[in-house]
């Protein structure tokens, strides 16, 4: 059984080591956005209340998304075990989390704070294909696919990322504590090669 969560700053890969990983092991990779959606869309009863929320524009509530992940993990392909991207993201949610399933692993993918503000500040996207570039490896302004203009996304800003850099790691550092108190934690650099990253995790998990 492989019950694993991944945590990681924004911009550390986190979404697109979870997709590897579910790729190469055959274990689902749970979004709690995409099951919010989708417990909305099959008119779930709790699906139902977390809509009532979410068409007033507020947060749904911690209980609520924890019945959906409890709903989530109990279908038939999470048997053996599954990936949740994105939750917890509070040591309040580790704790209810672990009244219905057993978290076998939390896999750290850990990346320097200004080497992310580094690389996300570097980001360049075309607004018309969607190409994504970075000033490091790439220093014209037109997108090298269309050659329409690159810009900058809103949350690519600086200040913005040092923000978010913050929120998260005042809300995270003690859902690692947490997971590092159980024995359960796996810390992985997050500034290397793709591949590496995902081999150095599935290593952890398999060892």
């Amino acid at each position: 059984m492989k019950n694993l969560v991944f945590l990681g700053p924004p911009g550390a890969g986190k979404g697109t080591q979870a997709s590897r990983i579910s790729e190469s092991l055959s274990l689902p990779h749970i979004s709690t956005g995409d099951i919010l959606r989708a417990s909305i869309r099959n008119q779930t009863e709790i699906g139902l209340k977390a809509k009532a929320y979410m068409d007033a524009g507020n947060l749904v509530p911690d209980e609520i998304v924890i019945g959906i992940v409890k709903e989530r993990i109990a279908q038939s392909d999470c048997a053996n075990g599954y990936i949740l991207d994105g939750f917890p993201r509070t040591l309040a949610q580790a704790e209810a989390l672990d009244t219905i399933t057993t978290i076998t692993m939390a896999v750290n993918i850990d990346v320097d704070g200004e080497k992310l503000v580094k690389r996300l500040s570097g980001r360049r996207v075309c607004p018309a294909c969607g190409e994504t570039t970075h000033v490091s490896n790439y220093d014209k302004p037109e997108c090298p696919k269309c050659g329409v203009t690159l810009i900058q996304r809103v949350d690519d800003n600086e200040d913005t990322i040092r923000n978010r850099l913050a929120v998260y790691n005042k809300s995270t550092q003690p859902l690692i504590d947490y997971y590092s108190g159980k024995g359960i934690l796996k810390e992985i650099d997050g500034f290397q090669d793709i591949d590496k990253v995902t081999s150095d995790i599935v290593d952890a998990i398999n060892g």
